[in-house]
């Protein structure tokens, strides 16, 4: 049964919200940084390594049993870019109505009525893998995945990419994402102040700027 959550919860068409944004891509491919299935590898692989290591430990140290109002205060610390983090927020809120629909929880209630504006998505995804019955790595792989499937789906309708490509990107990445999601799990072992802070500093700044944009296909 926790197999099949986990392939519920690692779903696209799971209502959560995330195939409005982009991770980033769209400003990727706007700047020209991204432009065919290789560039896409490229961004992909620098996503996972630095912000989706951060989010997976999150989402396993929530799924571990860490106090989820302290991991979303450790999450803000983790994202300097305000629109990152009210994009968090919102896909946070998403996910938490789907989450209770889906497998209701105390810890989820409790945790939506603590943070009625809403908590940092992979906070909220850790506590869905626990209430699901899933542990700390499958979280994590969730976390990891979305990180680059997101960039992937979206660069597909950005660019027109043969999906065939987009998820032969994502194939290949398979073994890194694995280890990434094996850090995260055994970080979450540690206390909350251990967690890994990987940033990108471009996905930050290019963030700022397309929150501006007045034309944008994805909200993020």
């Amino acid at each position: 049964m926790s197999r099949a959550a986990l392939l519920v919860l690692a779903d696209g068409r799971f209502p959560a919200g995330g195939h409005a944004h982009s991770g980033g891509a769209e400003p990727a491919v706007g700047a020209g940084r991204i432009r065919n299935a290789e560039d896409l590898a490229d961004f992909c692989r620098g996503r996972l390594h630095t912000t989706g290591l951060t989010a997976a430990a999150l989402a396993a140290a929530a799924a571990h049993g860490h106090d989820p109002l302290a991991l979303d205060e450790a999450a803000d610390a983790r994202t300097p870019s305000p629109a990152l983090r009210a994009v968090a927020r919102r896909l946070g809120r998403q996910l938490m109505r789907a989450a209770r629909a889906t497998w209701p929880s105390g810890e989820l209630d409790a945790l939506a009525q603590a943070r009625p504006r809403g908590v940092h998505q992979p906070v909220v995804l850790g506590l869905t893998a626990r209430a699901a019955g899933l542990g700390p790595e499958d979280a994590a792989h969730c976390a990891a995945y979305e990180a680059v499937s997101g960039p992937a789906t979206a660069v597909v309708r950005l660019l027109s990419l043969n999906p065939f490509d987009a998820t032969a990107v994502l194939a290949r990445l398979a073994p890194e994402l694995d280890h990434v999601a094996e850090l995260a799990a055994a970080a979450a072992r540690g206390s909350i102040d251990e967690l890994p802070a990987a940033s990108a500093p471009l996905l930050d700044i290019t963030a700022e700027a397309h929150a501006g944009w007045p034309v944008r296909l994805f909200a993020s």
